[in-house]
């Protein structure tokens, strides 16, 4: 392979060089300017009313890479707070310390590309470091207004999950089995006769070593164009921890719904044998929720078995804290 040679360098070793010594001068010029800025705006203020206390230093992550600003602290004494006056001018956060343009820039990134850990990846080459982790980018777009997403030129849709665990056993082998996480997507139903049918229906098996919920919302926007400031989740499934995990991640976009065959089974096992199992039954195909907890409540002690007598009341409990 021909080589580009000065000094011993190649010519990807030069482009690295000049890059990082131009992202340098550039980030020493912000620094300056943003000083000078600084500086203006204490000669221009309103003195009685700003009572310059000190300087504060901030770290700004920039597309030239991380600038060291200090800038004045102010006691602002008509709304008894603190602040600087550089930040409020520039309209920059500085207890974030990312500039507007990075984080554009990281959205840019996110909204046209596949996923958060690419636009992460490709902000991390393109300025030469680490800045964001595409958790971070992912909040950045969740927390935007609109405009700064991609054109709307479909309707809000809404995406139904059925997530459930498999426990998997290795045959032949010394290792343990394996629950594999599997969720089934669909953009609803429709009703031919008596049948129904899903509509665009699709599953994901979870084998990777990211979050289950992260893994996921990539499929979703990979498969269905799923738009997280938008579009709505409908998530249905058992009382497991990594399943009720959702409602955390996915925050008010979602909706978690415990599965209705699980709690079903549940009362099966609990309370096939009591007298008010029919009528706990009927509760519960009428989707009668205070009905069906007045119900369970009143089967409890009634029971004669330790074992079911905690299984009814962890599926009490479940109920009342999962809709």
């Amino acid at each position: 392979m021909q080589q580009f040679i000065t000094g011993g360098q190649t010519l990807k070793e030069l482009e690295a060089e000049l890059f990082w010594m131009l992202q340098k001068t550039y980030g020493e010029m912000l620094q300056q300017v943003l000083e000078w800025l600084d500086e203006e705006l204490a000669k221009q203020r309103d003195k009685k009313r700003y009572y310059l206390k000190d300087k504060r230093t901030v770290q700004i992550q920039t597309l030239f890479g991380e600038v060291e600003v200090r800038r004045n602290y102010y006691l602002d004494r008509e709304k008894g707070v603190y602040t600087c006056l550089l930040d409020a001018f520039l309209g920059f956060d500085g207890a974030k310390g990312v500039s507007p343009l990075l984080e554009e820039t990281a959205m840019e990134l996110a909204v046209t590309g596949p996923s958060y850990r690419q636009a992460a990846e490709a902000l991390e080459k393109m300025v030469g470091y680490a800045v964001m982790s595409h958790e971070t980018i992912r909040q950045l777009i969740l927390q935007a207004t609109v405009d700064k997403h991609r054109p709307m030129e479909r309707t809000q849709q809404v995406l139904f999950v059925e997530a459930d665990g498999l426990y998997v056993k290795r045959q032949r082998s010394r290792r343990k089995g394996k629950e594999e996480k599997i969720l089934a997507v669909h953009q609803g139903w429709k009703v031919n006769g008596k049948r129904v049918s899903l509509v665009g229906k699709r599953h994901y098996v979870h084998d990777t070593n990211e979050p289950v919920w992260e893994g996921l919302e990539t499929f979703l926007i990979e498969e269905y164009g799923y738009d997280p400031t938008r579009d709505w989740v409908v998530i249905n499934g058992d009382g497991a921890a990594w399943i009720t995990a959702c409602r955390e991640y996915f925050g008010e976009r979602a909706f978690f719904q415990l599965d209705r065959f699980h709690v079903a089974r549940e009362i099966r096992e609990c309370l096939k044998d009591h007298p008010r199992y029919r009528t706990i039954q009927k509760k519960l195909a009428l989707f009668d929720e205070k009905g069906l907890l007045t119900e369970l409540h009143s089967a409890v002690g009634t029971l004669g078995e330790e074992k079911k007598e905690k299984q009814l009341e962890g599926l009490i409990q479940r109920i009342e804290s999962m809709p």
